[in-house]
Order: C-alpha cells, then sequence, then structure tokens
C-alpha cells in the first residue's frame, strides 16, 4: 500500500493520478464533462457529470497504473472550488444543477448586500467579498428558487456542500458530510478567524446551518470509500480546495512565498503565515491549509477566465482545434498591431471585482485576424497575473523585494505565455518539473497523513524546478503595453 490516489475534480474536467512512494506519477486518466449556460453569465455542471467521471476516472488510473485497491493507501481530493451543490439527507440526488464558481446570477443580492451596509462584516468574518463568485449566495438562490427547497432545508432534509463535500458523501456511501477549512473559507459562509460557521452571515441570508458539512483540517480522516468502488474501503485522508493544493504541492510553506495556477481561472496565492492580512486593494484573505487545528493564511487573487479564454478561441471562435495550436499561431501575429483582449466573459476579478461588465477586444485592423486574436488571449493573461501582483506587493509590505513566482497548470506548459509573464511581470517565472501541483498536493496531504510521504520540510527540499523564465522586454515597452491594458481595462469597466 506504497500508493495515493489524486482526484483532481476540475472546472472542466475530473482527472485521477496516481503517484506512488516517491511522489512520482504512474498513472493518469482525465475525462472532460458539458458545461451548461442557461443565461448569459450562468454556468452550471450536472453533478452526475461530476461525479461519474470523477468515479470513472479513479477507477481508470488505477488500472492503468496495474495496481489493485489493495495498493492504494489512502485517497486526497482537490477541486474546484465555491461551485454550489445541495442533495437530499436521505436519497443523495441533488435538487437542482450545481451553480459553477464563474456564474453571476447573484450579483443583483451581492449589489443589495453592498448597498445595505453587509459587506464590511462579511469580510471581516470571511476575508472575502460580498461577490456573486463564492458559495453562500449561490447556496440561498437555490434555497429561494427551487421548489420547497426552503422549508426541507429547515425539517434537515438538504444537504449543502462545494464539491469536494458531495464527492465525499458518494464515495463514503453517505457517511461523512464533511469539507476542510480550505473549502470551507471560499463560501461566505465560514468565519476564517474563529474557525467556525458563522451563525451571523447564515442568519443573513435565512441559510439553516444544519444543511453545512462538519470542518476538517487538511490532513485527516474524512471516511472511507464504499468497498464496491474500487474492491475494497480505503481511507479519504486529504482535502483541499485547487488552489491551496496547488500552494502546497509548489510547497510554498513559508511566508512570502508565492504560486500562480494556470487553468480554467487563474489564482494567484501568497502565504502570509499565522497572520491574517486585510487587504486595502480588494484581494482575498483565505485559509492557505490547515493542519492541527491552526489555520496558515494567504492572499489571493482570482481572475476568472485564464485557459478559458484559449477554450473560447476553439469553441467560440473555432479559430483553433486544439488549446496546443494557440502557440504557434500567436508566434505569427503582426508584431506592429496591438490587439487587446479583456476576457471579462463573466465579469472580471481582483483586484476590480465588476460583475456586471463583459469582454471586450480593442486595436483591432483590417489585417487582424486568428494570430492576432490567438497572441491578445495569451497576453491578456499576463497582464492580469500583473494586476494582481502589483496589488499583493501593496498589500504585503514585510518584505521589499518581489518574490520568485512559481507557477503551474496547463498555460504553464506554454512556453511563450510564461516567457510574456516574466516580462510584463519585469520578474522570475519558476515552473517546476512536477507541474501537475495541484494533484500533487492533494495526494502530499493524503500520503503524509498516511505516513508514507515526508512531512512539509522532506517535501519542500524534493521540490525542483524545471525552467526559470526571465525578463527579456525593455521597460519602455513593458510600461506602453501594460498602460494599453489599463486603458483597455478602463473602457470596458465604463460601457
Amino acid at each position: 500500500m506504497s500508493h495515493i490516489l489524486a482526484i483532481d475534480q476540475g472546472t472542466t474536467s475530473s482527472r485521477a493520478i496516481i503517484f506512488n512512494a516517491a511522489m512520482q506519477i504512474v498513472a493518469t486518466a482525465q475525462e472532460e464533462f458539458p458545461q451548461h449556460f442557461p443565461q448569459s453569465g450562468w454556468v452550471e455542471h450536472d453533478p452526475s457529470d461530476l461525479w461519474a467521471t470523477t468515479a470513472g476516472t479513479a477507477r481508470a488510473a488505477i488500472e492503468k497504473a496495474g495496481l489493485g485497491a489493495n495498493d492504494i493507501a489512502a485517497i486526497g481530493i482537490t477541486n474546484q472550488r465555491e461551485t454550489t451543490i445541495v442533495w437530499d439527507r436521505v436519497t443523495g440526488q441533488p435538487i437542482h444543477n450545481a451553480i459553477v464558481w464563474q456564474d453571476r446570477r447573484t450579483s443583483d443580492y451581492c449589489r443589495a448586500l453592498r448597498e445595505a451596509g453587509h459587506d464590511k462584516m462579511i469580510t471581516a468574518r470571511t476575508g472575502l467579498l460580498a461577490d456573486p463568485y463564492f458559495s453562500g449566495t449561490k447556496l440561498k438562490w437555490l434555497l429561494d428558487h427551487v421548489d420547497g427547497a426552503r422549508n426541507k432545508a429547515r425539517r434537515g432534509e438538504l444537504l449543502f456542500g462545494t464539491v469536494d463535500s458531495f464527492l465525499i458523501w458518494k464515495l463514503t456511501g453517505g457517511a461523512a458530510h464533511v469539507t476542510d477549512a480550505t473549502n470551507a473559507a471560499r463560501t461566505l459562509l465560514y468565519d476564517i478567524h474563529k474557525g467556525r460557521w458563522s451563525k451571523t452571515i447564515c442568519d443573513l441570508f435565512d441559510i439553516p446551518m444544519e444543511m453545512l458539512p462538519e470542518v476538517k483540517d487538511c490532513a485527516a480522516d474524512f471516511g472511507m470509500t464504499r468497498a464496491d468502488l474500487f474492491g475494497r474501503p480505503i481511507p479519504i485522508l486529504g482535502v483541499a480546495g485547487d488552489q491551496q493544493a496547488a500552494t502546497v504541492g509548489q510547497a510554498c510553506f513559508a511566508p512570502g512565498m508565492m504560486k500562480s495556477t494556470y487553468g480554467t481561472g487563474c489564482f494567484a496565492l501568497l502565504n502570509t503565515g499565522d497572520k491574517a492580512v486585510t487587504s486595502n486593494n480588494r484581494l482575498l484573505t483565505t485559509i492557505a491549509y490547515q493542519f492541527d487545528g491552526k489555520p496558515t493564511y494567504a492572499l489571493e487573487g482570482s481572475i476568472f477566465i485564464a485557459g478559458a479564454v484559449v477554450q473560447w478561441l476553439r469553441d467560440g471562435l473555432k479559430i483553433i482545434r486544439e488549446a496546443s495550436e494557440t502557440q504557434p499561431l500567436a508566434e505569427k501575429a503582426d508584431p506592429s498591431q496591438n490587439v487587446v483582449m479583456v476576457p471579462a466573459f463573466v465579469g472580471l476579478g481582483a483586484p476590480y471585482w465588476n460583475a456586471e461588465c463583459r469582454g471586450a477586444v480593442f486595436g483591432l485592423t483590417r489585417n487582424s485576424g486568428p494570430a492576432e486574436f490567438a497572441k491578445a488571449a495569451l497576453e491578456s493573461v499576463g497582464y492580469q497575473t500583473r494586476d494582481l501582483l502589483e496589488a499583493m506587493q501593496a498589500d504585503w509590505a514585510a518584505t521589499g523585494t518581489q518574490p520568485t513566482l512559481r507557477v503551474d497548470g496547463g498555460m504553464s506548459a506554454s512556453d511563450w505565455s510564461m516567457q510574456f509573464l516574466a516580462d510584463i511581470i519585469g520578474a522570475k517565472v519558476d515552473c517546476p518539473a512536477v507541474r501537475e501541483t495541484t494533484a500533487l498536493g492533494a495526494a502530499w496531504l493524503a500520503g503524509q497523513r498516511a505516513g508514507i510521504y515526508p512531512d512539509q520540510a522532506g517535501f519542500s527540499a524534493n521540490w525542483a524546478l524545471e525552467r526559470t523564465f526571465e525578463p527579456q522586454m525593455d521597460e519602455a515597452t513593458r510600461a506602453a503595453k501594460y498602460q494599453a491594458w489599463k486603458r483597455a481595462v478602463a473602457a470596458t469597466v465604463s460601457f
């Protein structure tokens, strides 16, 4: 029993990765699932798709590795955060599609919260903003709009969970209704300072607290899987939201260390240690990880659209067939054109937090084509990352230097994108040898709890660098391009 099964349930696909005792990948299985867009700004998943692809890829990865259930010491889970599911306590059936973190349907309610002055209280307790991004207002929407839901919830018949909770419920056959501190910290319902659900906020949203899962450390006993799923019960010993799992996987255990993950969105986390730093630049204060009941905090900046802009080139504009085509296409772009794309398809995240604005493209000429669109799409991710880093530097005054950025996620495999990122931020960008840092973080949490992986110091010592990107752009060009981006954002927000 020297292997760990890491479940990585993401926004567009579910993956399962088997790690051996040396924390090396021995098998991977992945499956995409449909996205549902009932209205403009609304994004949903069918919970049955999340479960089916998770269970299917987990079995497939074990089979690909040539292993059996007896070879798996434990399971670690990492998941898309904030996505909200409500299900029946007895039947396990969801009452509605999952409302995805990108969904903006509660914008009006969040505006009403701000206008009523509740936002300061919410931020003080949760470290978050009164924004549709988070789970709390999505849960309220479900209780308000699904027939009979609120009465059922009051009778204790319904359960709420983020994706980790729902998967653990399914994996354990309904034996465990639990979550970890990092996922709880993203719900808008959890007091990150007191380490418990906030009755004040639950009362404000009219959410029965009986619906909420038990909150545990990131490395803890989350229950045993049903014997019929894999052939024998397997303990679930590690859970963290995807960005926190990536922070762990990048071994960002010291205050001042920073990572940025490029998946569907982009999320940068800066470890602030045992101090919950309050942002003056509209960043989020959150829990990076929690061990032995003691949270380590982080500043986080969230970009809603990163890799999703490449999916839009593929599925919306249909100018590419595979994501890998974006880089060679961008390399062909006319250098005399400065096309700027603001991919605010579901609004803008940090540091703007504008839920109403939508995407825009500036600087088009008669000769602009697929190559220029591809270049602008990739550059938009670099620009948004610089927005986050500048806000973090302003909030994090403990050091006078900009830390090296550790990157991971699908877009980190694009040398063109990472070189532009280094150029536009004017700092080094480090890519790890293991790019699957989110899954690695989840695996380490479970493996360390199971006693087969090293402690934090040992894990940090094993972190390996694959490549560093050094900035090559001159300062005048960097400044001009970033100012063009800032003008484009201002125009987008004011449209």
